[in-house]
């Protein structure tokens, strides 16, 4: 395919990287969004619709070659409408499991993958007896719909249980145990439409509120390093997958399970871009268009890489710091509280090194992570 236009559905920062990192390429781009003011129309032409809206899927379809999503809440239902006129990656199928909590857990259970102990939540009482199974030591969540934080309850005794919104029982619930884990890694594993497979060194995160705040890369070596590797791949094979499909792993001393699955090009892949041969961005593309996928390995052999978030506003003067290898992206998204607005990634040529220089990134700023 010479030259081909790719359709996004969803225009925020992710469908924003993907077209940066397509357009040396050759590709072309057309984004689709509810929002007028998604950031990707900085960068490409945006179509403005409901995503239930068929008229304006036709048309979007119409100028676009091949599909994909830089949002995995987009409906499945508007997705099967565009899968029937254009080529898809990731497919509705996948979507549906990865949309649902609960799917999503069954699913890798069934292929043998281990993940935190939860509970199906339909009403109050099923809480009170779930809560007390987990020994108040548990999180309540949405099966659909929540991300970064949103629309989880944290359960830490019979009173957390009583102060959970009544309007919350309105929509599937799931409840999970909490996991006291050493480390909360990913995997960014991408597969192509021809069987072609590879993954990026493993990322470690950290967490605020819900929020990702950073992530380092490589991850200091586990003894479990190869079984979250091969738990990633065999979920993307399972599935059937084209493109980037992240994995997000709790890891305790002896053992590793699933968090959860992004089926999208993911926040913490953001460091790939100027810290790997390949971004996700561009291997996710290559993947849905069968090109042959690009090296997943560091952009300098023992080189390390950390993706810092910038979330709700940025620091002032952020731009008067220029240092080398040290790159910063700003989404064009108006500050607002719990926001991602954009990123910095950190490289450097020792875990020494790159700890050094987010200490005394942040200290310049005068922020706290």
């Amino acid at each position: 395919m010479n030259n081909p236009t790719i359709g996004i559905l969803g225009g925020g920062q992710l469908a924003r990287m993907m077209a940066l990192s397509g357009y040396p390429l050759g590709f072309e781009f057309v984004f689709f969004d509810p929002s007028e003011s998604a950031c990707a129309g900085h960068v490409g032409e945006l179509m403005v619709a409901d995503y239930h809206n068929e008229l304006a899927l036709e048309e979007f379809c119409k100028k676009v070659d091949i599909v994909t999503l830089d949002f995995e809440n987009v409906p499945v239902d508007a997705l099967r409408f565009v899968e029937k006129k254009k080529p898809v990656f990731p497919s509705p199928d996948v979507l549906e499991i990865a949309q649902d909590r609960y799917n999503e857990k069954t699913f890798c259970l069934a292929h043998g993958i281990p993940t935190t102990d939860f509970e199906v939540i339909n009403s109050r009482s099923e809480l009170v007896f779930a809560a007390k199974k987990f020994d108040y030591d548990a999180i309540l969540k949405t099966r659909k719909m929540g991300y970064d934080g949103k629309g989880q309850y944290r359960i830490n005794g019979a009173d957390s249980v009583a102060q959970v919104p009544d309007d919350i029982f309105e929509v599937p619930l799931i409840l999970e145990r909490r996991i006291a884990f050493e480390r909360e890694v990913s995997v960014m594993v991408v597969r192509s439409q021809n069987g072609e497979i590879k993954t990026w060194p493993l990322c470690e995160n950290k967490h605020k509120n819900g929020i990702l705040t950073t992530t380092i890369v490589p991850a200091k070596h586990g003894d479990l390093d190869d079984t979250t590797r091969d738990h990633a791949i065999k979920l993307a094979e399972s599935l059937n997958y084209v493109g980037v499909l992240v994995v997000e792993f709790f890891q305790t001393a002896d053992a590793v399970m699933v968090n959860e699955m992004a089926p999208r090009v993911h926040n913490s892949g953001h460091w790939s871009i100027e810290g790997a041969q390949t971004s996700q961005f561009e291997n996710h593309l290559r993947a849905g268009l069968a090109l042959p996928l690009g090296d997943t390995g560091m952009i300098r052999k023992d080189s390390m890489a950390a993706m810092l978030n910038w979330i709700g506003a940025f620091p002032e003067h952020v731009l008067a710091i220029n240092e080398e290898q040290l790159y910063w992206h700003l989404y064009g998204k108006a500050p607002r509280e719990g926001r991602k607005i954009g990123h910095s990634t950190l490289l450097a040529d020792s875990p020494q090194e790159l700890h050094d220089r987010i200490v005394s990134l942040v200290k310049k700023l005068g922020v706290q992570l």
